[in-house]
């Protein structure tokens, strides 16, 4: 087998509300866009939002996500902030800081219950350097 896409689809109570903040906050393109999907990209990388009672999801399963966390690496976590912050007007659910296992990152919730986590690698403390495999 080999994987040619690999991406997450959220379920949403508000599909077109959920597509723009993540259009928003990370400069994501539209790639397929409709009333109950939204498909967008950066890149390689790949976010789509799909209607929770849409007739794909299986009966029993169409309910807002609970306890995800998407996290998105990036290469400047301060600019970013400062827009989803200071220019968006989003308030994050963890400031902005630097963690000794090595991310600066912050966290803002986004539509149905996800939050998104902004993330930048940053030298870990040494008591956490040993954890990462080298390379």
């Amino acid at each position: 087998m080999t994987i040619t896409s690999l991406y997450p689809v959220l379920t949403s109570n508000d599909v077109p509300a959920a597509g723009a903040f993540y259009r928003d906050v990370l400069g994501l393109e539209t790639t397929f866009e409709s009333d109950w999907y939204i498909s967008m990209r950066s890149g390689a990388f790949e976010l789509a939002v799909l209607s929770l009672d849409h007739e794909t999801v299986p009966e029993g399963y169409g309910r807002a996500p609970s306890g995800v966390l998407v996290t998105v690496e990036v290469d400047d976590v301060d600019a970013v902030h400062t827009r989803t912050v200071d220019e968006l007007g989003h308030r994050p659910v963890r400031a902005l800081v630097d963690e000794p296992f090595g991310q600066r990152h912050f966290i803002v919730a986004a539509p149905d219950g996800v939050l998104l986590d902004v993330v930048q690698p940053i030298a870990p403390s040494p008591e956490f350097a040993a954890a990462y495999a080298e390379g």
